[in-house]
C-alpha cells in the first residue's frame, strides 16, 4: 500500500498525541496495544505521515512538527519523546473565531499567544494541499470555530482532499455540506470525535444497555472537568452550544425513549488548570427497574484527554482514505457512526462497529 499524507489545523494536545502514536506505533518498535485495528484495509499506523499543518500559535509557527507538539500551551502526556523530524514546518493558519477572547485572560502557558505572520488566504492553502499531495485534512480547532472549520472545509472541498472533522462544528451532519462534498466527489467523516474510552462513549454504551435490560432511565448528568487550553476554551459558555448539542444527543440517540430537557444534562463543567491533559467525568443515571423500584448508577472515569482520541484519529484517518481509494463521497456513514459523536447518521455503537468493519471488508 501507499503512504497516506496528511494535513493537520492546529498543532494543540490532540495532534501532539496523534504524531507521537505514529512514532510510537512503528513497525517493530512496540507492541499494538491500544489500536482497535493494527492493520485497516492494508494500512498500518506506519503509514501515516504527516505532509503540511497549520497553527496560529507564535511557539508553533515556523518549526518542524515534530517540535511544536510539545510546545507550550500542550500539556498532554509525552508517551515517545524521541520523535524525528518530520520535514513539515507548522504555517501560519487563518485565525477567524479560532481564538476565543477570555483566552487572552490566562499565563501564556495556558492559553494562546497569536503569531503576527499573514494569515494564509483560501488559494495558499488549497496550493499547500496539493503541493504536499495531502490525502486527508484533519481538523483540531478549538470547540466553537464554526468560520474557521467552514473556511478549511471549502480548502477541503476546493483541493479535493478528504475532510475528518474531529470537532462539534457541524458539517458531514449538516445537509448542506453533506451534500457539497458528494456532489465534489470528497469523502468527509465526522462530526466531534469520540474517544476510545471516554466519557461519551461509557455514557452511551451504559444508555444503550438500559434499553436493552428494560430499565427505564429517567435523569441523567455528565459532569466533565479538565485543565488543557480545550477546558479554558469552553469555560465560555458562548463556545458550547454545538458541544453540548453535540455530546448530549449522541446519548439521546440510543435512549429507548427521548429525556426531557431538564432530565439530562451533559457537557463540559469547569476547568481546573493542575488537571492538564487529565479529563475526569462524573456520571449518574437513575433509572426505574422491574416492578417500578428506582435504581441508580455513579461512575467516576478519569482519562489522560487527547490520547484517548489519538487511536481513534488514526482509524479515522485509514477509513477516509479507504474511501478516497474507493471513490466514495459524501459522509462515510458506518465510520462517522463508530468514530463521531453526532454523525449524519446515529447507531448504537455494537452497530456501528460491525458496519465499520463491513465498510473496511468491503461487505454490502
Amino acid at each position: 500500500m501507499t503512504s497516506i499524507n496528511v494535513a493537520v489545523i492546529g498543532i494543540g494536545n490532540c495532534a501532539s498525541s496523534l504524531v507521537q502514536g505514529l512514532s510510537y506505533y512503528r513497525e517493530g518498535t512496540n507492541e499494538t496495544i491500544g489500536l482497535m485495528h493494527h492493520d485497516l484495509g492494508g494500512y498500518r499506523p506506519s503509514d501515516i505521515r504527516v505532509v503540511a499543518a497549520w497553527d496560529v500559535d507564535r511557539r508553533k509557527v515556523g518549526k518542524d512538527v515534530a517540535e511544536a507538539i510539545f510546545a507550550k500551551p500542550n500539556c498532554t502526556t509525552v508517551f515517545c519523546a524521541s520523535i524525528e523530524p518530520t520535514g513539515t514546518t507548522v504555517r501560519m493558519g487563518k485565525v477567524l473565531d479560532g481564538v476565543a477572547e477570555h483566552m487572552a485572560d490566562y499565563a501564556d502557558d495556558r492559553t494562546f499567544l497569536l503569531a503576527d505572520a499573514p494569515e494564509p488566504t483560501k488559494e495558499e492553502v488549497v496550493a499547500a494541499l496539493r503541493s504536499s499531495k495531502t490525502d486527508v485534512l484533519m481538523n483540531y480547532l478549538p470547540v466553537g470555530s464554526q468560520a474557521a472549520s467552514e473556511f478549511y472545509a471549502e480548502c477541503a472541498l476546493e483541493a479535493g482532499v478528504a475532510f475528518v472533522n474531529n470537532i462539534p462544528v457541524f458539517i458531514a451532519s449538516n445537509p448542506e455540506w453533506a451534500d457539497r462534498f458528494a456532489q465534489a466527489g470528497v469523502p468527509i467523516i465526522g462530526d466531534d470525535i469520540k474517544a476510545q474510552l471516554g466519557a461519551t462513549i461509557v455514557h452511551r454504551v451504559l444508555t444503550d444497555l438500559f434499553a436493552k435490560r428494560g430499565v427505564k432511565l429517567e435523569r441523567t448528568y455528565q459532569l466533565n472537568t479538565g485543565g488543557n487550553t480545550d477546558f479554558l476554551n469552553m469555560s465560555n459558555h458562548r463556545r458550547l452550544a454545538s458541544k453540548k448539542i453535540s455530546k448530549t444527543e449522541a446519548v439521546q440517540s440510543v435512549a429507548a425513549e427521548r429525556l426531557d430537557a431538564d432530565n439530562v444534562h451533559i457537557g463540559p463543567s469547569d476547568y481546573v488548570a493542575w488537571q492538564n491533559d487529565n479529563k475526569v467525568c462524573f456520571l449518574r443515571m437513575e433509572g426505574t427497574m422491574f416492578g417500578g423500584v428506582p435504581m441508580n448508577l455513579e461512575l467516576r472515569l478519569s482519562v489522560e484527554d487527547s490520547p484517548n482520541s489519538a487511536g481513534v484519529a488514526i482509524d479515522m484517518i485509514r477509513c477516509a482514505k479507504l474511501a478516497q481509494d474507493r471513490g466514495l463521497a459524501g459522509p462515510i456513514d458506518a465510520a462517522s457512526a463508530y468514530f463521531c459523536k453526532h454523525p449524519r447518521t446515529q447507531m448504537t455503537d455494537d452497530l456501528a462497529a460491525q458496519a465499520v468493519e463491513d465498510f473496511i471488508m468491503q461487505r454490502a
